[in-house]
């Protein structure tokens, strides 16, 4: 068996795309911040989502059935430590962006590249931490910024325990 602390070694040289995954309904309004995020088919269109199963914020996920995942831009570093910060309440959180909703109602990341509105389509508990399946039932992308696109159209990374901002060095090789 694989020691912990060697296998968080080994996942922090995996880079993953900085979101803040939100929720509103019955269970209350909530968020956090994921990189434990991924594309699970195209048809019908599907993501998970992990989150540890003794996080405050837990009992409003599975209680509302619904999330919005909002991938950050390269500028937006501050908000995802905001998320991330247990001791703040959900209004704290919030209070720190402009946010509309979609179809769900869950919060959408007014300035995030793409918002994914999805409902929980299935949950399957694995170790510590529950996977949400989510079928995306709306999708608002930004507009794609100019060529030599500043922070707000650019991807926030996550590699080797620190943030890295996507940027023209990112680009696609031809």
């Amino acid at each position: 068996m694989v020691e912990v602390s060697r296998f968080r070694n080994g996942m922090s040289m995996l880079t993953g795309a900085v979101n803040i995954v939100t929720t509103a309904g019955p269970g209350g309004r909530a968020g956090f911040t994921a990189t434990a995020v991924c594309s699970v088919t195209d048809q019908p269109p599907t993501l998970l989502v992990c989150l540890n199963q003794s996080s405050f914020v837990h009992h409003a996920f599975t209680a509302n059935g619904v999330l919005c995942v909002n991938p950050l831009c390269g500028g937006q570093q501050s908000l995802s430590e905001v998320f991330s910060n247990r001791s703040l309440s959900a209004d704290e959180r919030f209070a720190h962006a402009d946010w509309t909703s979609l179809e769900t109602g869950s919060p959408a990341l007014a300035g995030a590249l793409v918002n994914f509105d999805c409902r929980i389509v299935d949950t399957h508990p694995v170790g510590t931490h529950s996977v949400f399946y989510c079928q995306v039932v709306d999708i608002r992308q930004r507009a794609a910024g100019p060529e030599g696109a500043t922070d707000d159209h650019n991807g926030l990374v996550y590699f080797n325990r620190s943030y890295h901002r996507l940027g023209d060095a990112s680009r696609a090789l031809p």
